[in-house]
């Protein structure tokens, strides 16, 4: 096998974002496109060779072609091993679990998480760091200036692997080895959660299901959910694996998860949780009730204590900044720290690793702890089932339990998808424009005490990330209303709007949450003027 040196020119925008390169499938398919971002990747590392990645991704359409070439670039590169998932499937949990476990140099994981897959859909391409998890913003920006300076990337001529069959392969100096996907995964998960209570409760009739949306958790909750816990076969639902996600979106909210919606509607139903893409994003339901990504942090840090793997107690909680202020009530209560970071997940992973917080969250479905570096679906779904077999009672119940004691952080995001890019820029150059004069300014029955742009200085590193969300805090009700653009999709922009108030008193806290929030939500149109600056009069997505 001979190593050729494959002459490149630059590519514009291959910047990494919060969650690693994401483009249209045809985007990747372009000559030397790929190459070119994973050279850039390995001309920003050092001390590798002979080392191990591990290489692994959520299923969607090119994962496996993407493989292929990665695996014959770490081989030209010097890399000594490669662990790459049975089939190119390892859920980014999976994968961070992996890296720690065989204390591998880092992965790479491809991935577009939530969104859409198939020859017409996305594609992403993300790198991780020895500890499991994503890149920091210091890793990623080496990344991007290799990528406007590359001139040429190093691949070895050679078949391709099989990866359909466990086992062990030479690639030049290179060991590649296929393992199993979901075992490690399965049984760390085992190791933190007391799976006899869960199948005893599941013995005695507790209904659920799992929705896998045509993604990468359909294994994994088919191993842990069916085969060690005993479900019922009807439990995982659209379980198989799909390069399109069945046409579907899989994204684990009330908008693209009816499937499942509608599988709690029978009767006897007690249960229902979702995934996303990569596995690394969850929705949580009881019977026609929908417990946010916010309260469910909420309610897994108040109840840890109940869980095997955590009872020795919480050193901290960590949430991003556009989260609900719900884990702070808690944390308050429990007398421990609650760090407020930028979105992104790469952001707490110095937090965790400094054992300054056990526990992370974001309001973007995302949940997780210091088990692995990621946020963690299927975790945070068996964190769940945990506690509702120690308690033994319904969501519903247990959510409306922790209300009465925390207070209701009434909470909601409105997403404005595929907007003009430059309408969306104008938006929140608007915003910043208005700091000053909005600074003690009364609306209705609110008055402005906060209008900033958050910054976020790292208490273990030292580093600063500036820009990372608008956001406007009233004196009345602990009220926000935050504004952001994603960085996670790949046509347009997405203008991400977040609104929040908090009620203490219980007698309120049976309002619908889109009442509760009305006013707020007038207010957000009123202060950033979204249908002047977008064109939409409403949001895409509610959540």
């Amino acid at each position: 096998m001979t190593i050729q040196i494959v002459n490149t020119t630059p590519f514009d925008g291959q910047k990494p974002g919060t969650s690693g390169l994401r483009k249209k499938v045809t985007v990747f398919q372009q000559a030397h496109y790929l190459e070119n971002f994973v050279q850039s990747i390995f001309n920003s590392l050092q001390d590798f060779q002979g080392k191990t990645l591990v290489v692994g991704g959520d299923g969607r359409f090119y994962n496996k072609t993407a493989i292929q070439t990665i695996l014959k670039m770490a081989a030209a590169n010097g890399f000594g091993q490669v662990l790459v998932g049975q089939n190119g499937i390892l859920s980014t949990p999976a994968a961070s679990t992996i890296i720690r476990k065989y204390q591998a140099f880092g992965g790479i994981i491809l991935s577009a998480s939530h969104n859409p897959g198939g020859q017409d859909g996305d594609f992403g391409i993300k790198y991780n760091i020895g500890n499991g998890g994503p890149a920091p913003e210091k890793v990623t920006e080496a990344i991007y200036t290799h990528t406007t300076e590359i001139k040429a990337y190093k691949i070895v001529e050679a078949a391709d692997i099989d990866l359909s069959q466990q086992g062990e392969y030479q690639l030049a100096n290179m060991q590649v080895k296929v393992i199993d996907s979901v075992a490690d995964y399965a049984d760390l998960m085992q190791e933190l959660f007391d799976f006899e209570a869960i199948k005893s409760m599941l013995d005695a009739g507790f209904n659920m299901r799992f929705d896998a949306m045509h993604a990468v958790t359909g294994p994994y909750a088919k191993d842990i959910l069916i085969n060690r816990l005993g479900a019922h076969p009807d439990t995982v639902m659209n379980g198989e694996p799909l390069e399109d996600f069945g046409k579907g979106h899989p994204d684990p909210n009330q908008a693209h998860a009816k499937d499942l919606i509608e599988e709690l509607e029978k009767p006897g139903m007690s249960f229902g949780a979702a995934s996303d893409g990569d596995g690394d994003r969850n929705m949580i339901m009881g019977r026609r009730f929908f417990v946010t990504p916010s309260d469910s942090l909420a309610v897994i840090a108040a109840n840890a204590h109940l869980i095997p793997g955590y009872k020795q107690g919480l050193a901290g909680i960590a949430r991003s900044m556009p989260t609900s202020k719900a884990p702070d009530h808690v944390a308050a209560r429990l007398g421990i720290d609650c760090f407020e970071t930028p979105t992104g997940w790469k952001f707490f992973g110095n937090l965790l690793d400094a054992g300054k917080a056990t526990l992370c969250g974001e309001e973007s479905f995302g949940t997780g702890s210091n088990h692995v570096r990621e946020k963690d679906g299927l975790w945070a779904v068996l964190f769940w089932l945990n506690i509702l077999a120690v308690r033994k009672q319904p969501v519903e119940m247990i959510m409306r339990e922790h209300w009465q004691t925390y207070g209701r952080n009434f909470y909601s995001r409105h997403d404005y998808e595929g907007v003009d890019k430059e309408g969306a820029t104008e938006l929140m150059d608007h915003l910043r424009q208005q700091f000053n004069s909005l600074q003690g300014q009364t609306f209705g029955h609110y008055t402005v005490n906060l209008a900033d742009d958050f910054s976020y200085n790292d208490p273990v590193d030292g580093s600063c990330s500036h820009k990372q969300g608008i956001r406007i805090g009233f004196d009345e009700h602990e009220a926000r209303i935050i504004f952001r653009l994603s960085g996670t999709g790949t046509v347009g922009a997405t203008l991400r709007v977040y609104l929040e108030k908090y009620e203490p008193d219980p007698s309120k806290h049976e309002q619908d949450t889109q009442q509760a929030l009305a006013d707020l939500i007038d207010l957000a149109e009123q202060i950033a003027q979204i249908k002047q600056f977008t064109g939409r009069d409403k949001a895409s997505v509610i959540t």
